[in-house]
């Protein structure tokens, strides 16, 4: 495993982080046992995978405390979230919220405690009226860094991450990033770095990239927009150049790929049920950078998409 430095907050972070959401949430969304989802997550942290992810709309606090329960806790970085809908949320609502978190992961603390999915019509009352609370809890060391996450499919301009990322209290962002959408190596990346804010990746690896029917209708669709030329349809699977041309085993593996190398990102987020999987996405995470003439076609054909690939979990229809 590779670790590096999450931004400015001190925290030593393997570039690889298991998410704990998504379609799978370690395996609850195919039906897995408690005990199977616990062995996911201790595949993980046994390959070397110290950032874990999860958060209360996922379900999996619990199943993230269990598997931490026997390991050293000084060693693992433990990431939570909750949402907080409409204005009439409170510090004290907050307060009570982390709490819950700390019960059900049962831990003394969490590293970061991010707000979840907040929209940009929301930022003001996050950062006005309910981060004030955070700073309170830090003090009392039930939360040791602050952070925010955008909601990628609501927000594909990154409207809330734009006004975020110049301001306090923020120390880690999480942020939509992958191939196909990537808006942030322009307007997000340049200002976390200089200002020291961890970066989180999620939506790196989605539909578009591992199923075959869904990215040709996907691509089919950005043509008939007018997004893409008709061209890149005729040659066969639009993504194809990156396993014939780019040394990739496969798709998904180049988007890894693609995503770990990109200036300014700490963590790529991956999320399974399936122990095998972990395996070969940590192995994609850990590969060498895709070649310099690869990543520039990539800029080249698809820097100027936004909001590409960012479907929320939950079936798709091929």
């Amino acid at each position: 495993m590779e670790y590096r430095p999450l931004g400015s907050t001190g925290l030593t972070v393997s570039v690889a982080g298991l998410g704990c959401g998504g379609n799978s949430r370690l395996g609850l969304g195919r039906g897995a046992s408690f005990e199977e989802c616990v062995a996911v997550a201790r595949t993980a942290i046994d390959l070397g995978v110290n950032f874990l992810d999860t958060a209360e709309a996922y379900g999996t606090e619990e199943i993230v405390g269990a598997a931490v329960r026997s390991h050293d806790r000084d060693r693992l970085v433990i990431s939570t979230k909750a949402i907080f809908r409409g204005g009439n949320e409170t510090a004290e609502s907050v307060i009570a919220k982390v709490e819950a978190s700390l019960k059900r992961l049962s831990l003394d603390y969490v590293d970061v405690f991010h707000f979840h999915a907040v929209g940009p019509e929301a930022y003001a009352h996050h950062r006005d009226v309910l981060a004030p609370a955070l700073l309170r809890l830090k003090e009392r060391g039930k939360v040791r860094h602050i952070g925010i996450t955008e909601t990628g499919p609501r927000d594909p301009e990154q409207k809330m991450l734009a006004m975020a990322i110049e301001e306090a209290p923020w120390e880690v962002i999480m942020l939509a990033y992958s191939l196909m959408n990537q808006g942030a190596r322009r307007s997000v990346f340049p200002v976390t770095e200089r200002r020291g804010i961890g970066t989180l990746l999620m939506f790196v690896v989605r539909n578009i990239f591992s199923n075959d029917a869904y990215r040709r209708d996907v691509f089919a669709k950005l043509v008939e927009q007018g997004q893409l030329d008709a061209s890149i349809l005729s040659g066969g699977d639009p993504l194809g150049f990156l396993v014939a041309e780019g040394g990739a085993e496969s798709i998904t593996d180049a988007a890894y790929r693609y995503a770990r190398h990109e200036q300014g990102a700490d963590v790529i987020l991956f999320g399974t049920g399936n122990k095998d999987h972990i395996k070969a996405n940590v192995a994609s995470i850990l590969r060498p950078a895709l070649p310099p003439a690869i990543v520039e076609r990539l800029h080249a054909s698809f820097g100027h998409l936004t909001g590409v690939g960012l479907d929320l979990p939950g079936p798709v229809k091929a």
